[in-house]
């Protein structure tokens, strides 16, 4: 790659993942602006007298903002040294299905309406805005969650088998004459029970049904605080990471440590 293609990759980077010279915020600012225009857009669009009014308006725009983020999407690949981590990170990600709902609306009709989900782009906002503190507020708690993602699998499942085992009690208790047709409408009422919705569509008439509902209720408020406390301990011990806001070269990724010389996600050099 020739010296002077490497400075224009080197500027790009620095104007569209950084935020810390003038064009490159002006850059984020106004993407950040567009991304607000075109999710109203796509809100009023869904109002039937505006549709009918400015319909063709709203959808010109709609393509217009789409090939603005798809040339957008391809310069921040052609700027990074590892464009293909950079499309599997969950900014990259996202900035592909910014895209392809306007695409997808030209075989399936009404697709467009799943453009409103161009509103997590705005997250980019605590960068632009320098609020490193609430990046590392997001590192933190996803560092936590991870931590305690097998803790809450093997909840839910104990959670699931409870469930299950008290539908299908419910459903020999009660039977089809209260309502209780079968083992999964039973499942769904423990369900609903258990997590204290309580929608009132199904409900036990037998002293032993409401019994056991009762009991059903009440643990289910100790369901309900066990993820709580799992992911609050995590997050005490995560409260200690401190981060930066730099965008890594080579695939663009933020919330790297404050002490950080090579990119965690990729290993480039910072």
């Amino acid at each position: 790659m020739s010296s002077n293609s490497q400075r224009l990759r080197e500027r790009l980077h620095e104007i569209i993942f950084g935020a810390d010279t003038p064009l490159g915020k002006a850059f984020d600012v106004g993407l950040l602006m567009l991304i607000i225009a075109s999710v109203l857009a796509v809100i009023l669009e869904s109002v039937s007298w505006i549709s009918e009014d400015y319909g063709p308006v709203l959808r010109a725009f709609e393509w217009v903002v789409t090939l603005s983020f798809l040339g957008e999407y391809i310069l921040r690949l052609y700027c990074v040294d590892k464009p293909w981590r950079y499309a599997r990170s969950f900014y990259g990600i996202v900035d592909l299905l910014a895209i392809l709902p306007t695409f997808l609306s030209l075989l399936f009709p009404g697709a467009q309406s799943l453009l409103v989900i161009r509103g997590l782009r705005l997250l980019r906002v605590f960068r632009v805005l320098k609020l490193v503190h609430f990046v590392g507020e997001a590192s933190q708690l996803r560092v936590a969650l991870q931590a305690s993602l097998r803790k809450i699998i093997v909840f839910l499942g104990a959670v699931l088998a409870i469930v299950i085992i008290v539908g299908s009690a419910m459903y020999l208790i009660e039977g089809e004459e209260h309502g209780f047709d079968n083992i999964p409408l039973s499942i769904y009422w423990a369900i609903v029970t258990m997590t204290t919705v309580g929608y009132g569509d199904m409900s036990p008439e037998t002293p032993l049904g409401k019994m056991l509902a009762s009991v059903i209720m009440i643990l289910g408020y100790g369901i309900i605080a066990v993820p709580t406390g799992i992911v609050s301990v995590e997050l005490a011990g995560a409260a200690r990471m401190t981060v930066t806001g730099r965008a890594c070269p080579g695939c663009g990724a933020h919330g790297h440590d404050a002490d950080a010389r090579h990119c965690k996600f990729c290993g480039d050099e910072l």
